[in-house]
């Protein structure tokens, strides 16, 4: 029964989205307008299940790059109406249109002179006729067994505001680097904001070491640093390439004397780097794609300023 039950709401609030196609008009097309417009901030009113529903729509709208704040309809008529200025788009939600609170603020908003988009499911309603623009979100059914309380109507709503949003950030060329801007806490936040220079090891903290030095002094000095290379130094302090793991272990095969060897004998020169300023998640990618472990982190000069591991990347969430 419960499954039956289950499939059947979800069917209900599937055909009520499907149904928000058929709805789209003019009056959205507007809406979008009036809000890529906006000098001031979409408020988003609403109160019980539908003022849930305008928190969300809010916050979606803040987080890509729509400045919104959420207004409780009651509490409009109570002081929150100081909030709302002539520049504001204020987006009221009301399933019936005819909500008692609801309808007393809308004469007020008038005389404020902001613009208003009713998004509810009475198309000839109060809130209807006396808003500027009217997005419809009515469904023909509830999930609700009872037939009381909001579900596909609530569901219908959100996915409208999600629809607005959408096309807001096409609007106005929304980058992802943008939404990072918003999230720096959030794991897009670290891949899109952090740069190599947040990451890159620095001073003593990676090996770096003279073209004269031999290959085992080499190796105590990358054990030491605790990482899998030594970045090499000519006499001007110039880096001229690095020695890693791989090298070691490629000169082995040939020639066990390699350890008395002078490191710049058996080096990788002019190997990849990558400056300081880029981003760390575009370093990831490039250590990914050449199947290195280390990257020597340069300046515009060619001088080295640090070294790049893949296992601090790691532990900055960047292959999350």
């Amino acid at each position: 029964m419960s499954l039956k039950r289950a499939k059947e709401v979800l069917e209900i609030e599937a055909a009520a989205i499907r149904n928000l196609i058929s709805h789209l008009d003019d009056d959205f097309t507007r809406a979008v307008d009036v809000m890529a417009a906006c000098e001031g901030r979409v408020i988003v009113a609403g109160m019980g299940k539908t003022g849930i529903v305008a928190r969300k729509i809010s916050a979606t709208l803040s987080s890509t790059g729509t400045p919104s704040i959420y207004m409780h309809s009651a509490e409009a008529v109570h002081g929150d109406l100081g909030q709302v200025t002539r520049e504001d788009v204020v987006i009221v939600i009301s399933s019936s249109g005819e909500t008692e609170e609801t309808v007393r603020l809308l004469p007020l908003l008038k005389r404020i002179g902001c613009k208003t988009v009713a998004m509810t499911g009475g198309v000839h309603s109060s809130l209807a006729k006396h808003c500027d623009l009217v997005l419809n979100v009515g469904v023909k059914k509830e999930g609700c067994p009872l037939g009381l309380a909001p579900m596909a109507s609530t569901t219908a709503t959100l996915a409208m505001g999600d629809a607005l949003a959408a096309c807001l950030v096409d609007r106005k060329n929304f980058k992802r680097e943008d939404f990072a801007f918003f999230h720096p806490g959030g794991n897009l936040g670290r891949r899109l904001l952090l740069t190599v220079e947040d990451i890159m090891r620095q001073g003593n903290n990676f090996a770096q070491v003279s073209e004269t030095a031999l290959v085992k002094d080499v190796l105590l000095a990358i054990t030491r640093a605790r990482c899998g290379s030594a970045c090499v130094l000519d006499k001007k302090k110039k880096f001229i390439g690095i020695f890693t793991d791989g090298d070691l272990r490629r000169h082995l095969e040939e020639d066990t004397r390699v350890l008395q060897c002078k490191v710049a004998e058996v080096m990788t020169r002019n190997p990849l780097t990558i400056s300081k300023d880029r981003l760390a998640a575009e370093a990831f990618a490039l250590l990914m794609s050449k199947k290195v472990d280390e990257l020597p982190v340069v300046d515009e000069k060619g001088i080295l300023v640090g070294l790049l591991d893949v296992q601090d990347l790691l532990k900055a969430g960047l292959a999350r």
